[in-house]
């Protein structure tokens, strides 16, 4: 496997990025769309705990090295079964601050995994890359809690501002201010003392309106995942997750009470992060209340992602334009998928909405073309409960750019589709004033899906559609006399009006 390159624009080949990290180990093997979407392959994790090496002193020494480097093979290994011929690899916080880390990159060199060494400042900006160009925030911070640092990046318009960097790892605040299973009151209260006031010393910008903290890293979603299964939270994707501070207060007191053996058995925590997630946590809550943010939005991207996509200085797209690609890429993965069908019918559904919905939310409106793309993906696994399946696999998929509130509306639309009033399990997520939009988004879908069908492949899928005092119309290369016998009902009860189609096919 030859040293990493610059990812070539237009190189679709399977690459493998791994990071080591003060905590562990994880490498990826991606492939780069050429419109800048990440496709994931292959993935390994291994467990390191090389920030704690250097806590009795400044080196890792060799049985971390040792256990380091098994990792390393075992993740070329993983790469080159993936068909991955290239990798990129760095180095964070334990290696950069340990005397004998020129020795692990040797030696990884070596193995041939091209290791390098980034400082704060790159970890940080690679983090931002990473983590803000698959959500849709506009300006704010993103935090990087790792083993042994902690990144914060302040960012406008998509833009990197500044970039911070601190010795706030979780492993290493745990490991120095919390001697004792559990930690008392005491040492827990000097430690949140200690991060608040190196963070007051830092001088950071405080978040404005509108602003938004994303979260990075394992310590960010596995406080994430402790709080989704208490909440019972309907859409179990950690991308996206939203997490109060005040809830994270409660689970950092819950974790502080157990010992270590029982905070391992909490669910939705890895155990290997029993020893650190205190610490971690309180981090997050400390870095919250600096910037005064009342909650925290994870990403489950971050380094590995930002290097994969172009490096610290690569540009992030607006949100809009992730959502849009990601849903093309989704789509195309699916043998049933039809990109003109897709075209047609999203051409008669913004048609249909926009006549019959103008005030609706663009947010609605964007989902409901989404839906429109993504139905026939549903076809894959059973064509007649096709709405219901592409609905499943919206909210299984690893889509950018979307909040969860986004995704109930986008999967709700795909449900009540089909002839199903229902919100479906995530009615908690759409807002209470976007519901009836929502019902009304769905039914032109389904409209729009049984216009398309009436439509000969060769000709324009152009539609004519207005308001008469009467009734609504809709004009089109439709076979003459059909008439949308299970749809124009449906439709009668959402808009209040009955629907005539007048057939225009050409002779």
């Amino acid at each position: 496997m030859a040293d990493a390159q610059p990812i070539a624009e237009h190189d679709e080949r399977p690459f493998a990025v791994l990071d080591v990290g003060s905590n562990s180990a994880r490498m990826i093997v991606f492939r780069l769309r050429a419109d800048e979407h990440l496709d994931v392959i292959e993935d390994a994790r291994a467990p390191l705990r090389l920030a704690r090496e250097l806590h009795d002193s400044a080196q890792l020494g060799p049985e971390a090295i040792d256990r380091t480097l098994e990792a390393l093979r075992d993740f070329r290994a993983v790469a080159e079964g993936a068909g991955a011929d290239r990798i990129l690899a760095v180095a964070t916080s334990a290696v950069r601050d340990a005397l004998d880390g020129h020795l692990l990159l040797e030696r990884a060199r070596e193995l041939g995994v091209p290791l390098q060494i980034i400082d704060g400042d790159t970890e940080a900006r690679l983090g931002f890359v990473g983590a803000v160009h698959d959500l849709p925030v506009t300006s704010g911070a993103t935090l990087d809690v790792g083993g042994g640092s902690a990144e914060i990046s302040r960012f406008r318009d998509r833009r990197l501002a500044r970039t911070w960097t601190f010795e706030l790892g979780s492993l290493r605040v745990s490991d120095r201010f919390l001697d004792d299973d559990p930690p008392t009151g005491a040492q827990l209260k000097r430690l949140r003392k200690e991060i608040g006031e190196t963070l007051r010393d830092a001088d950071i910008d405080g978040l404005s309106s509108g602003d938004m903290l994303v979260g990075i890293g394992g310590t960010v979603r596995n406080l994430a995942k402790v709080d989704m299964h208490r909440t019972e939270h309907p859409l179990r994707l950690l991308h996206g997750y939203e997490l109060p501070a005040d809830r994270l207060e409660v689970i950092l007191a819950d974790l502080a009470g157990k010992t270590m053996k029982r905070r391992a058995q909490i669910s939705g925590l890895n155990p290997d992060r029993a020893d650190s997630v205190i610490g971690g946590a309180a981090v997050l809550l400390e870095v919250m209340a600096a910037l005064g943010g009342d909650r925290i939005v994870v990403s489950s991207r971050g380094v590995r992602e930002g290097l994969a996509l172009g490096g610290p200085d690569a540009t992030v797209p607006p949100p809009r334009w992730v959502r849009t690609i990601s849903i093309a890429t989704l789509s195309a993965r699916f043998a049933t998928w039809d990109g003109n069908a897709a075209d047609r019918r999203m051409t008669i559904a913004t048609r249909l909405h926009d006549t019959l919905d103008p005030e609706a939310r663009d947010a609605i409106r964007e989902m409901l073309v989404h839906a429109s793309t993504l139905l026939d993906v549903g076809r894959a696994i059973d064509y007649y409960d096709r709405f219901e399946h592409a609905a499943m696999i919206v909210t299984s998929a690893d889509l950018g750019g979307f909040t969860h509130g986004t995704l109930g509306i986008l999967s709700a639309i795909l449900r009540q589709a089909d002839d199903d009033i229902r919100l479906g399990p995530y009615r908690r997520l759409i807002d209470v004033e976007d519901r009836s939009a929502v019902l009304r988004a769905a039914t032109v879908l389904a409209l729009a899906d049984e216009l398309k069908r009436r439509i000969p492949p060769e000709l324009p899928a152009v539609i004519g559609c207005t308001w008469h005092p009467a009734a609504f119309v809709v004009e089109g290369p439709f076979p003459s006399g059909w008439r949308p016998r299970g749809v124009a009902e449906r439709f009668r009860q959402v808009f209040g009006r009955p629907l005539h189609v007048l057939s225009r096919r050409p002779a």
